[in-house]
């Protein structure tokens, strides 16, 4: 197990700029698998709680790479607000439901500046939603997106099974991954 651990951040680091150095201690190794295990799950979600910089992010983004998963998060700015957190997050919705990308979505306490960002994530979490967030014309995206999809698999081509296949997508592809 080493020797593919190692193996896949000599990987990592030979594929990406910001190289990671990290030491996989027994811990660390455990805390490994259980991300991996997590990420393997359709509906899999985590909160990793811990001091900060005990490589937390650093984990879930070596579990993300070799799942061959996208790792996302998002960035504060001065002028991030709750309508840019779910700009940020519909776009994480539709890349997972329509493309059916795998998407390790990484967000810290630090990242959380309104009590609406909670809220929002749990909406998505139970739910596969958050409400009122689409547009008509992303609906029209998402229908054109997961049409194919829905005849693929042989189901009714109606507008209520295609949302439905969508939240399927996003819930079962879209992972929230909390650093506290």
């Amino acid at each position: 197990m080493m020797k593919v651990l190692y193996g896949s951040l000599d990987e990592y680091n030979m594929s990406n700029t910001n190289k990671m150095n990290l030491v996989l201690f027994e811990d660390a190794i455990e805390h490994i698998l259980r991300i991996a295990r997590v990420l393997k799950q359709p509906r899999g979600h985590i909160m990793l709680i811990g001091v900060g910089g005990s490589g937390k992010q650093s984990l879930i983004r070596l579990c993300t790479f070799m799942r061959g998963m996208e790792y996302k998060t998002i960035e504060i700015t001065k002028n991030f607000n709750t309508d840019a957190f779910k700009e940020v997050v519909k776009g994480y919705m539709k890349e997972s439901g329509i493309a059916g990308t795998g998407i390790s979505f990484v967000m810290t306490d630090t990242q959380i500046i309104s009590e609406s960002f909670i809220e929002n994530l749990n909406n998505l979490l139970n739910t596969g939603e958050i409400p009122n967030l689409m547009l008509p014309e992303d609906a029209d995206e998402i229908t054109n997106g997961v049409r194919p999809i829905c005849v693929q698999k042989k189901i009714v081509d109606s507008l209520d099974n295609i949302a439905s296949l969508f939240t399927t997508r996003v819930r079962e592809n879209l992972h929230i991954c909390l650093c506290m």
